[in-house]
């Protein structure tokens, strides 16, 4: 492990890597912190499958929003298929900066600026669309880290180092095996859950898209206003620990912003969990009170 904790930190240096808790004090722009748009863009993290939103999306529209939820570029499939095709060519080609150029043009094809709902590296590049100026509000749930907070904990570096393809081909996709996918998505939960889960959204990634985290296409400005954001985190995430999502909320530095942070006790797979619909309950509390 520490030889892995080496590596990674010195890829990190050759690619250019340099409880609820609140944040809100008088803003000097008072439009910024307020939510007004009905139109929410779910954004995936990597390993799995769109499809991962279906029932956000269900609960959200009966609440009057427009919703979509676009796959990566590679990935517009079901989870079937594209574990089929893996490995992946096409999809392996696919780094950071074209799935960021590929939410940009999304969201500017919109009526109105979006809310951005994101999940693990999903929640990574809301982050980085809203450095960007292309978001009304922010929802980061168990958000992987932007570029400026390298993850240094191990059960992060123990869930993702094989996906940055150091020492492999990056022109073959990673595909996650079920027993890390037990250990960093669904830990805690019975064999027949974990099973279950793995077969329904489970996909290969794209090497260069998960190394691209850590470039400078990552980069955001943690000192400039935002919009209001949340953040969301798990005590019991073993890829994106609570420790490392509180590192990245510490990082968010204007005063006049609002950046919340809450943390409650769901492990990675936290889309899927039978306490899915009380989140989206109080997500969509927090955002009807901004």
């Amino acid at each position: 492990m520490k030889r892995i904790i080496f590596f990674l930190t010195v890829a990190a240096v050759l690619l250019g890597s340099t409880t609820h808790a609140q944040r809100i004090e008088t803003p000097t722009d008072t439009t910024m912190n307020t939510i007004n748009s009905k139109t929410i863009v779910f954004i995936t993290g990597a390993f799995v499958s769109h499809s991962c939103w279906d029932q956000w999306r269900t609960f959200f529209e009966s609440r009057g929003y427009t919703t979509i939820a676009p796959p990566w570029p590679g990935k517009d499939a079901d989870a079937q298929t594209l574990r089929a095709r893996h490995p992946d060519k096409t999809l392996a080609s696919v780094t950071l900066g074209n799935v960021i150029d590929h939410y940009i043009r999304i969201v500017k094809e919109l009526p109105e600026k979006p809310i951005l709902i994101g999940h693990s590296f999903g929640g990574a590049i809301s982050q980085m669309l809203m450095d960007r100026g292309l978001a009304a509000g922010v929802v980061a749930i168990h958000a992987a880290p932007p570029k400026g907070v390298f993850p240094y904990e191990i059960n992060f570096l123990r869930s993702t180092s094989k996906a940055l393809g150091l020492f492999t081909s990056l022109d073959k996709t990673y595909m996650m095996s079920f027993k890390k996918w037990q250990f960093a998505f669904t830990n805690g939960m019975s064999l027949e859950e974990q099973r279950k889960a793995y077969d329904a959204i489970a996909i290969p990634e794209s090497k260069r898209a998960a190394r691209g985290g850590l470039t400078k296409v990552a980069r955001v400005d943690f000192k400039k206003p935002h919009v209001p954001m949340l953040m969301l985190a798990g005590t019991n995430d073993q890829i994106i620990t609570s420790h490392l999502c509180k590192r990245v909320f510490k990082q968010y530095r204007d005063k006049g912003s609002v950046t919340d942070f809450w943390l409650k006790e769901r492990n990675h797979y936290v889309l899927g969990l039978p306490t899915w619909s009380e989140d989206a309950e109080a997500i969509l509390d927090w955002i009807n009170t901004h």
